[in-house]
């Protein structure tokens, strides 16, 4: 089976190019071709807005925002279901029943594509980086039960995952698929996430958000209007590279870097899905001012920059922050679909950052 066989097309040769977000009737259009389900289990689109009152940052002249895009959906939250929403689509169009993709231990797309695919009539593959552990961790118990076959690379052979002799090998294994990339972040998944900003009815300065993959900030960026800026806050040690990534997939999306994005490196707590002590406090705190039980991976690490970045004087005060928030931690209780309520001051340590103009 050729590499492109088992594709089923690749992401780049779609024909999905450009350099405006689709439209409303482009997201009604690419609904529709998701058969029709019952209302429980369509997407809650907008994504709520509340705004987060917080003494750290009210004490800076912050306003700070929450994009709860976590209420999409209850299986397929936040960016998971932008971005699979078109890759589903296409998956259907080209006549594959097979969904296969890659992810950690800990991924949330993994996590989601099992959920989407008992959702919406797929079988799934989920090719995880790494020795397979047992128990399963909670993310990868909910995909198996969700019915995704699981599958191991050593982090070697991860390294070449795309490559035509891995796919073949899967493809031999599993038979044909349509093969979504880590994180669901392709040129289908990008336009997926570039009609948030639009979604946002109050004025704002920077819109920020976790990354992985980085498709999430290039589409969010690349939806922004004049004046608007994109910060996205990286939970991978050594993450510089992904920069590029997020200019190959605007550009693969769109035909051009919007050049109003930036990222902050330094709070990746040790690397993909590691944390500290200092971490683990802010998690604690943060329940107990805004009853919010904060996922630990992505989440944590991007209101955890957000702090210390406003209290580094990183922001001018009247600045308007948006948070994407894209997934609270597993089963966070009650507590954690209340709305944000006020929190009493306090003095996070900041770093020297570059200073962001409004």
């Amino acid at each position: 089976m050729s590499a492109e066989r088992a594709r089923g097309g690749s992401a780049a040769g779609t024909g999905l190019t450009g350099r405006m977000p689709p439209s409303s009737q482009d997201e009604v259009t690419m609904d529709a071709r998701l058969d029709a389900r019952p209302a429980e289990l369509l997407p809650r689109l907008p994504s709520p807005i509340e705004e987060l009152a917080d003494g750290r940052l009210a004490e800076r002249g912050i306003r700070l925002l929450l994009k709860r895009d976590d209420l999409i959906h209850p299986a397929i939250p936040g960016n998971k279901w932008r971005k699979l929403r078109g890759n589903l689509d296409e998956a259907r169009r080209l006549g594959h029943d097979t969904l296969l993709t890659f992810g950690g231990a800990y991924s949330n797309h993994i996590r989601a594509v099992a959920a989407a695919g008992g959702l919406f009539g797929f079988r799934t593959v989920g090719v995880i980086r790494g020795e397979e552990h047992l128990p399963l961790n909670p993310t990868l118990r909910f995909a198996a039960d969700a019915g995704m076959r699981l599958t191991y690379l050593d982090r070697t052979s991860y390294r070449a995952k795309t490559s035509a002799a891995v796919v073949e090998r899967l493809g031999a294994e599993f038979g044909e698929f349509h093969l979504l990339p880590e994180g669901g972040s392709n040129p289908l998944g990008v336009r997926g996430c570039a009609g948030l900003p639009a979604e946002i009815d109050r004025p704002f300065d920077v819109i920020c958000c976790s990354c992985g993959t980085g498709g999430t900030l290039a589409g969010i960026a690349a939806g922004l209007g004049p004046g608007q800026r994109a910060l996205g806050v990286p939970v991978l040690r050594g993450a510089g590279f992904l920069a590029a990534e997020v200019d190959a997939l605007q550009r693969a999306a769109f035909g051009v870097n919007s050049g109003n994005w930036t990222m902050a490196f330094d709070f990746h707590f040790g690397g993909y899905a590691r944390s500290t002590p200092e971490l683990v406090r802010f998690i604690a705190d943060f329940r107990d001012r805004h009853g919010l039980a904060l996922e630990p991976v992505y989440e944590a690490k991007l209101l955890y920059a957000l702090v210390a970045l406003a209290a580094a004087d990183a922001f001018p005060p009247g600045t308007t922050v948006v948070a994407v928030l894209n997934a609270l931690a597993d089963d966070p209780g009650p507590a954690a679909q209340r709305r944000v309520a006020p929190g009493p001051g306090a003095t996070t340590p900041g770093r020297g950052l570059t200073r962001w103009s409004r």
